[in-house]
């Protein structure tokens, strides 16, 4: 009886300690009170209100110091304004010819106005991984979750798959918001992600 127990607790233990190693820590990528931990490209103005990250004024991208290549992502978005258009990036690097210019790298869409809208994957230029449907409205807070592992691309919306997608052109990169258009503005808060990288 006592061997049964003593084996039961060892069988226990292993698959506990199987679970904490299978669950990767999540990580903030934002502070809730200034830009510490970012930096900035091209001519779009970024600030900290409400703890609130916010750009606004033009085109341009705040991308974080973190890079990851394998990751799950999670974070809150709300676009507002005029000719609103923005986009989550991640494996992303400023171009080396145009520190100022679009990211290289992979772009989670976030437009409720055209018809590669909200949940698309777009590449630089280029929309290649449909949404399945639009789920956000301009001047509402939806939530972004985007999970990556080798080749394969996830996104969901307000917690529902929307896009999957195949593509190995960027293995690694920093995560980056861009700023479109005068006359709109991107907010976002919760930003959070875990390596998955092993």
């Amino acid at each position: 009886m006592k061997k049964s127990v003593l084996l039961s607790f060892i069988i226990l233990l292993l698959l506990n300690t199987n679970q904490t190693i299978a669950k990767p820590k999540w990580n903030s990528l934002f502070n809730g009170k200034d830009l510490t931990g970012w930096f900035v490209r091209g001519d779009a103005e970024w600030y900290v209100q409400d703890g609130i990250l916010t750009g606004e004024g033009g085109m341009g991208h705040i991308y974080t110091d973190v890079s990851a290549s394998d990751f799950e992502f999670k974070g809150m978005f709300r676009i507002t304004g005029e000719k609103t258009n923005s986009g989550f990036y991640f494996r992303a690097n400023p171009p080396a010819d145009n520190p100022d210019g679009f990211p290289r790298g992979y772009e989670a869409q976030i437009c409720n106005n055209q018809e590669a809208h909200t949940g698309w994957m777009w590449k630089p230029g280029k929309p290649t991984g449909k949404a399945t449907e639009l789920l956000t409205r301009d001047g509402e807070w939806f939530s972004y979750r985007i999970k990556v592992v080798g080749s394969e691309i996830k996104f969901w919306v307000n917690g529902k798959l929307v896009m999957t997608y195949e593509d190995n052109d960027y293995k690694s990169g920093h995560f980056a918001i861009q700023g479109h258009n005068p006359g709109m503005k991107i907010e976002a808060k919760d930003l959070v992600y875990r390596n998955l990288k092993k």
